[in-house]
């Protein structure tokens, strides 16, 4: 890291390493007894059952993927041994008023992921056009534009270039992205003052 600094998102705002890494090995074991018949005799595979085991397959590759070449402002891993349940955090753009800010998202994938986006919701409020109260964000490539061949890595990445470059004529909150149109500087003044609130400390 520039300047000998420490990379936040390895110290103390994610989970320590025993929490991050899964056992992939317990993981595939636990799925594996959770989905076994209870009797002896066959049974043939529901679209569910098969569906939740490729997308565990797909999670745990994902997973791999960002344990090996991390993003360099998020991180994400899953909560416990949960593997469709995730938490991730983003390191609020230098070049943007969420600047300094440490934004908790929660990740739920479906059984059918990936050819079904994940729910993805902010934990930490934030004052943007995009995103409302409730944690819900309006992008594209978590409804219509969603493609299996997306992964979480290019999601966090996309939330990341939202709070650099917000969408006012697609907003999820009108009175934040009227307010972003015509008094710029009163937005990223409250954006700032958000972020010192709730995304520091």
């Amino acid at each position: 890291m520039p300047n000998g600094r420490t990379n936040p998102l390895r110290t103390k705002h994610l989970f320590s390493p025993h929490q991050v890494i899964v056992s992939f090995s317990s993981l595939s074991l636990s799925l594996s007894l959770s989905l076994s018949p209870q009797s002896g005799r066959s049974r043939p595979r529901s679209k569910t059952l098969s569906g939740g085991i490729m997308a565990s397959k797909r999670i745990q590759k994902e997973l791999q993927d960002l344990q090996r070449d991390p993003p360099t402002t998020s991180s994400a891993g899953p909560v416990g041994e949960d593997l469709f349940h995730w938490q991730a955090t983003i390191m609020g753009p230098v070049d943007s008023p969420y600047a300094g800010g440490v934004f908790f998202v929660m990740i739920h994938f479906p059984p059918d992921y990936p050819f079904k986006p994940p729910k993805v919701n902010f934990q930490t409020k934030v004052y943007h056009p995009n995103i409302n109260s409730n944690g819900s964000i309006c992008l594209d490539i978590l409804k219509e534009q969603w493609s299996p061949a997306l992964t979480i890595s290019k999601v966090l990445l996309s939330i990341c270039s939202l709070l650099t470059d917000p969408n006012p004529d697609d907003p999820l909150v009108p009175e934040i992205a009227y307010v972003y149109k015509n008094q710029r500087s009163r937005f990223e003044e409250t954006a700032r003052a958000w972020t010192q609130k709730y995304a520091t400390g």
